[in-house]
C-alpha cells in the first residue's frame, strides 16, 4: 500500500504540474493578444448531481478570469472566450464576435494561442533534462566496457549473435550504454559490430526487426550478463535453510545449468507457467520443490540442496547487478554546457517516442497502450527526486506530441484548421468545427478505454 501511494503522489504530482503549466502555454499567449480566459481549471470540473464538480474554485474581484481544480484527472481546462472547444458553448458563437474573442483575432495570433501549451511542455522537457545533467550529473556503463558480453535469446542467435557477444555498435553509430535506443538501432541496422572471443568483427542484420517484439519477448532479445552470484540471503529464507550464503554462485535449479541471473529468471518463468496449472497444495508444493546446486565464494565444490520456493517463487536471494561488476563513467555539466547537453537529450527522447509510434497501429502495440496505471507505474517506489524529474520531463514532452497530432479536440486539430484557414483564406464552419469536436472526443474517449482496459487486463493477469 506504501508503493502504491508513494508511486500515486508522484502520478499526481507530475500529472498537475504538467496540466499547470500546459494551460498556462494557452493562457499567457491569450492574456499577450488580449484575448479573454473565462476559466482556467486543473483536472476537469464535471458536475454530479448539484455538484458542480470542482475542489476549490475563485474569481479575482476584478477579474476576468475563474480559477480552479475540477475532480477529473483527465486534463485542464483554459476555456477561451469566442473559441469553439470539449465545452461546446455554442451560444456564445450566436452572438455577434467581440474585439476581446478568439475568433476576432488574426489566424496567426489563434495559432500561437493554440500551439502554446505544446510549445510550453517541450521547453519545460528540455530545462528539466538540462537542469537533471546540471545538478546530477550522468552516470552509465559504457556498452564496450561490459567485458562480460550480452546474453541473447533464441532468436537473437539466429540471426548470428552469440552469449558473450561485447556490443559495439551498428551502422547507425557505437553504442553508448544499454539502453531502449541499443534495442531501436539493431532493429533498424543492416550491419553489427561485436567483440567475440578477443576479436572484432561484423555481421549483417536485416534491418526490420520488430523492436515491440524484441521488448516484449521472454526471455528478451538481448541483455547485460551478469553471472549468478549470490549479493545477500534473507533471515529466514529458502536459500538461508539450504545453506547458500552470501557470494554464493547458483549453477543449476532444478536440474538445469544455469550461468548467469538472466538464465536463472527464466527458469523461475518457466516454473511459474508450470505453477499456473496447479490445481492444489499438493501440485503447487511439487512445482516449488526442487534442487539447487551451487558454489560457495572461493570454493570450487559444488553443493546440492533440496530447496522448497515460496509460494511467489522466492529463493530468498539478493541478485548482483551490473554495478558490481562494471564501474560506471559519470560526467559533469556546468550550467551553460547543461543546456545543449539537455536540449540533444530531450531531443533524442522525442525522436526515439515518435519512431516507435508507428507499432501503436499493430495488434500488439495496440495491446501495448496503456493507461493511469501503467503511467504510474512508471515512477519508482521510492522517492527519487532524480527520477522524478526525468520521469515528469518524459511525461512533458508525450503530452507536447500528443496533443499538436491533428485530431479533432486536441490543440492538433485546432492547428490543422487554422492552418488550413491561412491557407485557404476561408474558416471552417461553425456547424463543422462542432462535429469535428465531437468526432474527436469520441477517438479520445475510445483510446483512454483500450489503454485503461489494457491496465486492468494486465493486472488480471491476462495480458503482459
Amino acid at each position: 500500500m506504501e508503493i502504491f501511494l508513494i508511486r500515486l503522489l508522484q502520478f499526481v504530482l507530475a500529472i498537475s504540474l504538467l496540466v499547470l503549466l500546459h494551460e498556462g502555454g494557452h493562457m499567457f499567449f491569450s492574456k499577450l493578444f488580449g484575448v479573454k480566459v473565462e476559466k482556467f481549471f486543473i483536472f476537469f470540473d464535471v458536475g454530479i448531481g448539484k455538484w458542480n464538480g470542482s475542489l476549490f474554485r475563485f474569481k479575482p474581484k476584478h477579474g476576468d478570469t475563474e480559477y480552479g481544480m475540477g475532480w477529473l484527472p483527465l486534463g485542464g481546462y483554459c476555456k477561451i472566450a469566442g473559441m469553439i472547444d470539449e465545452s461546446f458553448d455554442t451560444e456564445q458563437m450566436k452572438k455577434p464576435a467581440q474585439s476581446w474573442e478568439f475568433r476576432s483575432k488574426p489566424a496567426w495570433q489563434r495559432l500561437l494561442i493554440m500551439i502554446g501549451g505544446v510549445l510550453v511542455n517541450f521547453l519545460l522537457a528540455l530545462f528539466i533534462y538540462s537542469m537533471v545533467l546540471f545538478y546530477w550529473g550522468d552516470s552509465y556503463i559504457r556498452q564496450k566496457d561490459m567485458t562480460m558480453g550480452m546474453k541473447f535469446n533464441e532468436q537473437a542467435k539466429s540471426l548470428g549473435f552469440q552469449d558473450h557477444d561485447i556490443l559495439l555498435g551498428t551502422d547507425l553509430g557505437a553504442f553508448k550504454d544499454f539502453n531502449t535506443d541499443l534495442y531501436r538501432d539493431l532493429s533498424q541496422a543492416s550491419r553489427v559490430d561485436v567483440i567475440r572471443q578477443g576479436k572484432r568483427i561484423s555481421f549483417a542484420l536485416p534491418g526490420e526487426i520488430n523492436l515491440l517484439g524484441m521488448l516484449k519477448s521472454t526471455p528478451q532479445f538481448v541483455r547485460p550478463f551478469v553471472p549468478a552470484d549470490v549479493d545477500s540471503v534473507g533471515t529466514g529464507s529458502p536459500a538461508m535453510k539450504a545453506g547458500i550464503r552470501k557470494g554464493a554462485r547458483i549453477l543449476a535449479i532444478g536440474g538445469r545449468k544455469i550461468d548467469s541471473w538472466n538464465e536463472f529468471q527464466n527458469e523461475l518463468g518457466r516454473l511459474s507457467d508450470v505453477m499456473s496449472t496447479a490445481r492444489t497444495h499438493a501440485d503447487s508444493l511439487k512445482v516449488r520443490t526442487t534442487s539447487v546446486v551451487f558454489a560457495q565464494k572461493g570454493s570450487l565444490k559444488a553443493d546440492t540442496a533440496q530447496i522448497v520456493l515460496t509460494p511467489e517463487l522466492m529463493m530468498g536471494v539478493t541478485m548482483t547487478t551490473i554495478f558490481d561488476y562494471y564501474k560506471p563513467v559519470h560526467i559533469d555539466y556546468g550550467f551553460f554546457e547543461s543546456f545543449p547537453a539537455g536540449v540533444k537529450y530531450g531531443w533524442n527522447v522525442l525522436s526515439g517516442y515518435v519512431s516507435d509510434m508507428r507499432y501503436v497501429f499493430s495488434a500488439d502495440g495496440a495491446k501495448s497502450l496503456g493507461g493511469f496505471g501503467a503511467i504510474g507505474s512508471l515512477f519508482p517506489p521510492t522517492w527519487d527526486w532524480q527520477i522524478f524529474w526525468m520521469m515528469t520531463a518524459f511525461l512533458s514532452i508525450i503530452l507536447a506530441f500528443m496533443n499538436i497530432l491533428p485530431i479533432p479536440a486536441l490543440d492538433g486539430g485546432h492547428v490543422l484548421f487554422l492552418i488550413y484557414e491561412m491557407v485557404t483564406r476561408r474558416k471552417p464552419s461553425e456547424t463543422f468545427m462542432i462535429r469535428a469536436e465531437y468526432v474527436g472526443i469520441g477517438i479520445l474517449l475510445l483510446l483512454m478505454v483500450v489503454a485503461n482496459l489494457n491496465d486492468i487486463l494486465r493486472w488480471l493477469g491476462y495480458m503482459q
